[in-house]
């Protein structure tokens, strides 16, 4: 095992995880409009679901989407259109009320961990991930351990923007400064295709 290219690979993955990017953007809101407890699913999701594709990209998934480049690209504006989607709801929703606690909530643990595959930053990060460090030990062993770490610092990245968005609950305590923050959440959720239609 390279210690190096492992510490490397362990910055990499904080300063990639704690970016702000549509999962962390969601995040944040999820915990202003819903609190943290509600958004656990979501969190759970994004963490579980990201170190899975993860894994399964890394063990040969990935070569499925380069003999069939089509797949990348309808993944991409998918993704483009179901961000879009999630954009207009965030800037649409305002703090939940005691009688709508049934009828709406965050994201579920399926529908995070699914989002994944369509998540732009999400595909920058599993690349760079599996291309980059890829000699930071021998095949599969590089693998699981690109994985237990994008687990681990996925799980406290998410935590932690989940937590950042709920501590602002006593602060923005106006239906209307609710709607406004979503509304800014909004833009910059759509600020993060920016990507997906510049090819960058």
């Amino acid at each position: 095992m390279k210690m190096s290219l492992m510490y490397a690979f362990i910055v990499f993955a904080i300063v990639m995880y704690f970016t702000p990017g549509p999962n962390n953007i969601m995040l944040l809101s999820s915990g202003l409009t819903y609190g943290f407890r509600r958004t656990i699913p979501h969190i759970a999701g994004i963490t579980i679901g990201f170190a899975f594709m993860v894994a399964t990209v890394g063990l040969g998934l990935g070569t499925v989407f380069l003999a069939y480049p089509i797949l990348q690209t309808i993944l991409k504006y998918a993704g483009a259109a179901y961000l879009i989607y999630l954009a207009v709801a965030i800037a649409l929703s305002g703090p939940a009320k005691p009688g709508e606690e049934k009828g709406r909530g965050p994201m579920t643990f399926w529908g995070a961990a699914m989002f994944q595959w369509i998540n732009a930053k999400g595909w920058v990060i599993v690349i760079g991930t599996l291309t980059a460090y890829a000699a930071i030990a021998q095949f599969p062993i590089n693998i699981a351990i690109q994985t237990l770490i994008s687990l681990i610092v996925g799980a406290v990245s998410t935590v932690v923007w989940a937590l950042f968005g709920s501590a602002l609950r006593p602060i923005l305590t106006s239906e209307r400064l609710v709607r406004a923050f979503n509304i800014l959440m909004a833009v910059l959720l759509l600020a993060s295709l920016y990507p997906v239609f510049t090819d960058a």
